[in-house]
C-alpha cells in the first residue's frame, strides 16, 4: 500500500503502489514548507494544481503489445494445454474481435480527452460492489509513535492530528500545497531555481518543463475528495458525495457521536485550547459503551445498508446524518491500551476493529488508541491512495516538526459541555434489529480472518542494492518462495502500480509472478538444503530482479495489460458479444488473486495492510527499509492461515538471503 518510485528511460515516475486494497505511500524528497502563517502547513511558490492541466495522458498500449503481456504472465499459472488453449484464444482475438474492441476504445479515448480510459469504469467497478468495505477494500495505516511519549497522549496526540490536519486543508484549498512531484534528482530539481523556473512557463507545457529537470508532476485530481467527503449507500450502486463549505469534524468514541467546528465562520482554525477543550469533554463522558452502535451499519453489505440508511432516514435522523456525512473527516477515539497487547491485535484495531466506533464509508477516519496510538483507515472507492498517502506523511511531519499543544497546556484546558454537540440517533425495533445482526455477522467475519506479521532484520534495502538485486523484486520472489514451499506451484500475484505521472491516472497491475521466479522457485525446493547451486540461484535472482524492472517500468508508463484487457471486455459486454479470451477459464484464474501485494516503505508508517481480495488468498501489506524487511499478512482461516504462510515466508527470506551472499 506504499508507493516506490523507479526510472524509465522516458518517463522515470513509476508510483508503485495498489489498486483493489491499497494505500500507497510514496518516497520523494520536498522542499521544507514556510511556516509564515500558523494557518497554513505550506505556501507553496507554484500553485497546487500547477502541473494538473499539462499532465500527458494515459496511453491505450498496442493490442498486440497487451496481448503478448498477457500470455506471458499466464504461462507461469497455467499447465501446458490450459496455456495451449489460451494462445488459441488470444490468435483469434488478434483476428477477430481484439481490433474491433480496441479500435471502440480509442475512439472513446478521443472523445474523453478531459480523463484516461480507466477512470469512470474504475469508479463503477467500486461503486457498484455490493460487498463490505472494511477487510474488502478499506486499508489502513498507523503513525510511528512520537518520540517523546508525553506527545502520545490521547488528548495531546488528537489535539495535534485536528490541527496538523486543519492546517493541510488550508494549504489546500488556498493553492499552497506543495504540487506533487517526483524527483529523480533532488539535488538539481528540488530547488527554488526549479520552481522559479517553471513558474513562468505556461499552465499548459509546465510539466513538460519539469521532465528537463528530471522532476515529474504527479496527477492530483483525487485530493477534491479527501475531505468533506463521504461515500453514500444507494442500491444497486453508491455515489460519492462533497460538501465543500464544511467545518466541522465528526468524533466518535465508545460508539457515540459528537461535533464541533474546526474552523470557525471566518474559516480560520480554531484554536488548539478550543479543540483541546472539545476533545477533554468527549473524553469525559463517562456513558458506557453505546447499547445500540450505528457505526456498525457501515460495515455490511452495501445494499443492505442503504435499505437500513433510508429507514434511518425516514424516522426523523436526517440532521445527524448529514452532520457525518458532511464532516471534514472523522476522528475515532478507542479506550484500549495497545502498547502491551499481542502486535497483531492492534494491527487488527485499526483494519477492522469491532466496528461499533468506526464510520467506514467516510472518505478517511483518524484512528487514536487510549494509550495515543493513532493512525488512518480510508475509503477506496474515491481514489487510490496517494492522497491519503502525502496527507498522512505531512501531518506526522508537521506535528513531529512543531507541534502547536503541548504537554504543559493541559493544566489549561478543562471540560466545556457547551462546545461539543452530542449526535443523538433516533432508533426503532427495527433500526435495534439491524444493529444486532450486523454486529454478528461482523464478529463472525472478523473472527475468521487470520492476521499475523513478520520483521526480518537479517538484510534490507542496502543489502539488497550492494548484491545488485531490486529490493522489491527480493520481496516478490519471497512471497512467490513461501506459496512454493506451501504449495508448490505459482499463482496469480497482483502488485500494484500508480499511473499518478499521468492526468486521472489510477493504477496498473506488475504480474511479478514470471516464468523466472516460477523455475528459481521450483529449483529451490527441489535442492532442499542442499548449498550446492546457489550460485547458479544468485545469477537466477538477478535475472528475476532484472525481469521484475520490465515489468515495473511497463505498467508504471500505462503498458501493463491489465487494464486494457479490463476495458475491452467491458465494452464487449455492453455489446453483447463476448470473446472467447475473456470467458477462458485462464481469464478468470489469473484474475483470481492469491497473492495480493502491497509496498509499505515509509519513514512515517510503523505498520499497514488490508485484507485479501479472494476468499482463499493472501492480504500482504510490506515495508522494506535500510536494513529489515516486513509483511502483514491476512487471509481466511477457513482457507489458508496467515501464520503458516508468515513461517514459510522466513524461511524464505533466509533461502534467499544465504543465495545473495554466496560468492
Amino acid at each position: 500500500m506504499i508507493l516506490f518510485l523507479r526510472n524509465h528511460k522516458h518517463l522515470p515516475t513509476v508510483l508503485k503502489g495498489r489498486n483493489l486494497k491499497a494505500s500507497l505511500v510514496y518516497r520523494s524528497t520536498r522542499s521544507s514548507s514556510s511556516d509564515n502563517q500558523d494557518e497554513y502547513m505550506q505556501n507553496s511558490r507554484l500553485p497546487t494544481m500547477y502541473f494538473q492541466k499539462s499532465l500527458p495522458r494515459l496511453p491505450i498500449p498496442k493490442l498486440e503489445d497487451s496481448c503478448r503481456r498477457y500470455l506471458n504472465a499466464q504461462q507461469p499459472i497455467l499447465s501446458d494445454d490450459e496455456f495451449k488453449k489460451t494462445t488459441e484464444y488470444i490468435t483469434e482475438f488478434l483476428k477477430k474481435d481484439g481490433p474491433k474492441l480496441h479500435g471502440e476504445l480509442v475512439k472513446q479515448d478521443k472523445i474523453n480527452k478531459h480523463t484516461s480510459y480507466i477512470s469512470d469504469v474504475w469508479f463503477d467497478m467500486y461503486l457498484k460492489d455490493r460487498r463490505p468495505l472494511p477487510i474488502n477494500y478499506n486499508p489502513f495505516l498507523i503513525f510511528v509513535q512520537e518520540k517523546n511519549h508525553k506527545y502520545n497522549l490521547p488528548l495531546i496526540k488528537s489535539t495535534n492530528l485536528l490541527i496538523s490536519s486543519a492546517r493541510f486543508i488550508k494549504s489546500l484549498d488556498a493553492g499552497i500545497l506543495e504540487p506533487e512531484v517526483y524527483h529523480l534528482d533532488p539535488k538539481k530539481s528540488d530547488t527554488d531555481f526549479f520552481r522559479n523556473f517553471t513558474k513562468f512557463l505556461p499552465t499548459s507545457i509546465a510539466t513538460y518543463g519539469a521532465y528537463i529537470f528530471k522532476a515529474f508532476p504527479l496527477d492530483m485530481s483525487q485530493y477534491k475528495n479527501l475531505f468533506r467527503s463521504t461515500r453514500i449507500p444507494i442500491l444497486d450502486k453508491d455515489k460519492i458525495c462533497q460538501y465543500p463549505d464544511s467545518k466541522h469534524v465528526v468524533v466518535m468514541r465508545r460508539g457515540y457521536f459528537y461535533s464541533f467546528d474546526l474552523f470557525d465562520m471566518e474559516n480560520k482554525i480554531k484554536s488548539p485550547q478550543y479543540i483541546a477543550t472539545c476533545l477533554k469533554t468527549i473524553l469525559s463522558d463517562s456513558r458506557p459503551a453505546n447499547e445500540h452502535p450505528i457505526g456498525v451499519l457501515t460495515s455490511g453489505n452495501r445494499d443492505n445498508w442503504a435499505k437500513t440508511r433510508q429507514h434511518l432516514l425516514k424516522i426523523g435522523n436526517d440532521n445527524v446524518v448529514n452532520k457525518i456525512d458532511s464532516a471534514v473527516f472523522v476522528l475515532s477515539i478507542d479506550d484500549d491500551d495497545l502498547l502491551g497487547e499481542n502486535y497483531n491485535n492492534m494491527l487488527r484495531k485499526f483494519l477492522h476493529s469491532n466496528g461499533t466506533n468506526r464510520w467506514f464509508d467516510k472518505s478517511f477516519s483518524l484512528l487514536i488508541s487510549g494509550d495515543g496510538f493513532a493512525g488512518i483507515n480510508f475509503e477506496h472507492s474515491w481514489g487510490d491512495g496517494v492522497a491519503v498517502l502525502r496527507f498522512f506523511k505531512d501531518i506526522k511531519n508537521d506535528i513531529e516538526n512543531k507541534p502547536r499543544f503541548h504537554p504543559d497546556d493541559i493544566d489549561n484546558i478543562s471540560v466545556n459541555e457547551e462546545s461539543v454537540e452530542k449526535l443523538n440517533f433516533n432508533i426503532d425495533e427495527t433500526i435495534k434489529s439491524k444493529i444486532n445482526e450486523e454486529t454478528d455477522k461482523f464478529f463472525k467475519w472478523t473472527d475468521n480472518l487470520s492476521l499475523d506479521h513478520l520483521v526480518f532484520d537479517e538484510f534490507g534495502k542496502n543489502d539488497c542494492k550492494k548484491f545488485g538485486v531490486s529490493p522489491d523484486a527480493v520481496m516478490q520472489l519471497a512471497f512467490q518462495l513461501a506459496l512454493f514451499k506451501r504449495d508448490n506451484c505459482s499463482v496469480a500475484t497482483y502488485e500494484s502500480c500508480s499511473t499518478a505521472a499521468f492526468k486521472h491516472g489510477r493504477t496498473e497491475t506488475i504480474r511479478s509472478c514470471t516464468n523466472q521466479t516460477k523455475a528459481l522457485c521450483s529449483a529451490i525446493i527441489k535442492n532442499n538444503k542442499s548449498t550446492k547451486n546457489d550460485v547458479e540461484f544468485k545469477n537466477l535472482i538477478i535475472e528475476c530482479s532484472k525481469m521484475h524492472n520490465i515489468l515495473t517500468k511497463q505498467a508504471a508508463m500505462g503498458q501493463g495489460f491489465d487494464r486494457h484487457f479490463f476495458m475491452l471486455k467491458n465494452i464487449s459486454q455492453l455489446n453483447g458479444n463476448v470473446p472467447s479470451v475473456f470467458s477462458d477459464p485462464a481469464y478468470a484464474k489469473i484474475n483470481h488473486n492469491i497473492l495480493s501485494t502491497s509496498t509499505l516503505s515509509s519513514p512515517e508508517v510503523l505498520a499497514g495492510g488490508f485484507g485479501p481480495v479472494v476468499p482463499n488468498g493472501y492480504g500482504i501489506g510490506y515495508m522494506i527499509q535500510n536494513d529489515w524487511l516486513g509483511s502483514v499478512i491476512t487471509s481466511y482461516q477457513n482457507h489458508r492461515d496467515a501464520s503458516e504462510y508468515v513461517h514459510h515466508l522466513k524461511s524464505a527470506f533466509q533461502d534467499i538471503h544465504r543465495i545473495l551472499k554466496s560468492n
